[in-house]
């Protein structure tokens, strides 16, 4: 096969980059409280001579910058990241202005983004006892980013937050998120932690026939709740040294999705919902073939009476539904892609992280591309994630 070069001009290929994140504001909050909530929402305070973010007068913990790109454009190695404050850390990872020049300068047209401070699944405002104050963290996060999508002239595309641990509360808020024109919403993939139905079970029929009626992707980021985060602590062993501790949980947290794609095929949420559209945030896609053989050999092993209830193969479900995100594979995007599926699969940088692609992300992402074909690119790099998301190339 001929191999794929690059087009040179945006025009050509509109490249969109499905997972990124903001290194929230200090001000985001509190600039945008209700007047009795301005000093109860996250807000950053100094404590002991270091800035910590502070909710509802107790501490959340450092202020990080959440991010590994200097102000000068280089990266940082390790963990040396985690003692940066905002000052320290490039202001595209805080600035959305910055970052748009940040994305001119490296040819990315959009970018999807998702949250820090709340945990990539929002799971960290689950764990608040007041009721109106955790529902307002949540719609006041989502009115920035309405905020933001606007003002980049649709080019930055926040997910919506949802307060998940209030099934019809998650419903209203997804409303409000159609109305503010969110292209998406951000999910935790484990609610039964905190006492609710699990996301197989009848409760979340309605939120999930909203997405399908609203077109509206279900986006599980990996680290996507309590039990996620924690298999990325638990998973080093104690004896590894801080930088290894880093470099171990982040590998084995992207395996981390495969539950989560699992329990949703066979919880029969996507026979249900056949239009339900499913994205594995940050997850890679090289581990994706051999998880879907599995899941299709065991559905094979099952009681005929339960393997009726399923019209379609696990695999056939993923083909259908969902969707795997490469960054640093080189090997995945050019063997796999066709056993992944050409029309499942995005492209992401994660910026600002640790794991980000940063300065030479759109290089990296094709050379690994350079033997599927300059359609097969095209979807991967633009198309897919224009259609999913609504975004005009």
């Amino acid at each position: 096969m001929a191999k794929f070069d690059m087009p040179t001009t945006r025009d050509q290929i509109r490249v969109i980059d499905v997972d990124t994140h903001l290194t929230e504001p200090h001000d985001l909050w509190s600039s945008r409280a209700p007047a009795d909530y301005v000093d109860r929402l996250p807000k950053v305070a100094d404590v002991d001579g270091r800035p910590h973010w502070v909710l509802d007068g107790e501490t959340l913990g450092f202020a990080t910058a959440s991010g590994v790109v200097r102000p000068d454009g280089s990266k940082a190695l390790g963990t040396e990241f985690m003692g940066w404050t905002i000052d320290q850390v490039h202001p595209g990872a805080y600035d959305m202005d910055a970052r748009l020049e940040v994305m001119d300068q490296v040819g990315i047209h959009a970018q999807i983004i998702y949250p820090n401070l709340a945990g990539f699944g929002s799971q960290k405002f689950g764990q608040i006892e007041d009721v109106e104050l955790k529902r307002l963290c949540v719609s006041v996060y989502n009115d920035a980013m309405a905020e933001i999508q606007e003002n980049s002239g649709e080019r930055l595309f926040p997910m919506g937050l949802i307060p998940w641990w209030d099934i019809e509360g998650s419903l209203a808020e997804s409303e409000r998120i159609v109305d503010l024109g969110l292209r998406g919403i951000v999910m935790c993939s484990d609610p039964q932690l905190r006492g609710l139905p699990d996301l197989g079970e009848d409760a979340w029929r309605p939120m999930w026939e909203f997405c399908c009626d609203h077109e509206l992707p279900v986006n599980f980021h990996i680290g996507a709740s309590e039990s996620s985060m924690g298999w990325f602590g638990t998973s080093p062993w104690p004896s590894q040294g801080d930088d290894e501790k880093l470099a171990i949980g982040s590998a084995m947290m992207y395996l981390t999705n495969a539950r989560v794609l699992a329990n949703l095929i066979f919880s029969g949420v996507l026979e249900r919902h056949p239009t339900l559209k499913i994205v594995s945030v940050e997850s890679g896609v090289g581990w994706i073939p051999f998880v879907l053989e599995s899941l299709d050999y065991q559905m094979e092993q099952l009681r005929t009476d339960v393997q009726a209830q399923f019209s379609l193969s696990p695999s056939e479900y993923f083909r259908r539904q969902m969707y795997g995100c490469y960054w640093f594979e080189d090997l995945s995007p050019d063997k796999l892609i066709n056993q992944v599926g050409p029309d499942n699969v995005l492209f992401e940088t994660d910026f600002p992280h640790p794991t980000c692609l940063y300065p030479y992300g759109l290089a990296q992402a094709t050379d690994a591309l350079s033997d599927v074909g300059e359609d097969v690119a095209r979807k991967v790099l633009q198309d897919n994630a224009a259609e999913l998301y609504k975004i005009a190339v």
